[in-house]
């Protein structure tokens, strides 16, 4: 008799798995990049105006932003089916090999080093290292910033990149975010700013910033923006580079670049090839 319990209680319980499995399906947290109920987790910056950025609404905007939603809709996911997750610089690689995210579109400058953790496609933009000055600044070359105050964020190398091969008398400042360099700008308490051009851009594009600032256009490095993967995802690869090529050839990565860096009037470069790495 209670052989007979247990078997029954059994039976009802697969049924019942049997039953749940039917309805639920493939639930909605995979990333099988097939598209369909699924979602697909990027990793992207959540403080980079122009680039990536949290909005107060909870939305998101910025090119990286706009190229990742592209990409993801050629993979099979509406903009719906997006999971943004925010991945600080520091720990990109560790997101993309834990499976935190499908792939990365975070300012992810292509580099040796990166490459022997994780895959890249792309690179999707080509940036560079470069000035930002008040709009009325009388700096114009690298070498004016001697004797300046030249602001960066803590940890950067860009700052000190600077004052090694252009402007050793120039007089560093490094502050916790771009937000306060800005303000230092802003109030003459500094005289310019360095990072990528495109950061920069993306700052000076905005509607409270507008007319107030500007890029030098000295082009102190090269930085080729690439979309990280987990390394090994060749097929993932393939695809977002076929992706990123349509995006140059139906005129939408032109959009996206006058959308968010236009109001900073950013000479930006054309749209590199798919593998093509400017040193």
């Amino acid at each position: 008799m209670k052989l007979r319990k247990v078997t029954a209680a059994s039976a009802t319980a697969l049924v019942f798995a049997l039953t749940a499995t039917a309805c639920g399906g493939n639930g909605d947290s995979g990333d099988s990049g097939s598209g369909g109920g699924d979602k697909i987790k990027i990793g992207i910056k959540y403080d980079q105006p122009g680039l990536g950025l949290k909005e107060p609404d909870g939305s998101f905007s910025g090119f990286d932003v706009d190229v990742a939603t592209y990409v993801a809709k050629e993979l099979g996911y509406e903009p719906d089916q997006i999971e943004w997750v925010e991945t600080k610089s520091a720990d990109r690689e560790n997101a993309l090999s834990r499976g935190d995210v499908k792939m990365i579109a975070a300012t992810y400058s292509i580099t040796d080093e990166r490459k022997q953790k994780v895959d890249f496609a792309g690179p999707y933009l080509l940036a560079h290292q470069d000035l930002l000055v008040k709009s009325d600044s009388d700096i114009k070359e690298g070498t004016d910033l001697n004797g300046k105050k030249l602001c960066s964020v803590t940890g950067s190398t860009s700052a000190q990149n600077v004052k090694d091969k252009i402007a050793p008398k120039a007089q560093l400042q490094q502050l916790g975010g771009y937000s306060e360099c800005i303000a230092g700008l802003q109030s003459d308490q500094l005289d310019a700013l360095t990072t990528d051009d495109a950061i920069l851009a993306g700052f000076a594009a905005q509607d409270q910033y507008k007319g107030q600032f500007k890029l030098t256009g000295l082009k102190l490095s090269n930085e080729n923006y690439g979309i990280g993967v987990k390394k090994g995802d060749t097929a993932t690869v393939n695809k977002i580079n076929d992706a990123l090529e349509k995006m140059v050839s139906d005129g939408a990565w032109d959009k996206a670049v006058k959308e968010n860096f236009g109001p900073a009037n950013y000479k930006n470069e054309p749209a590199p090839k798919i593998g093509q790495i400017v040193q």
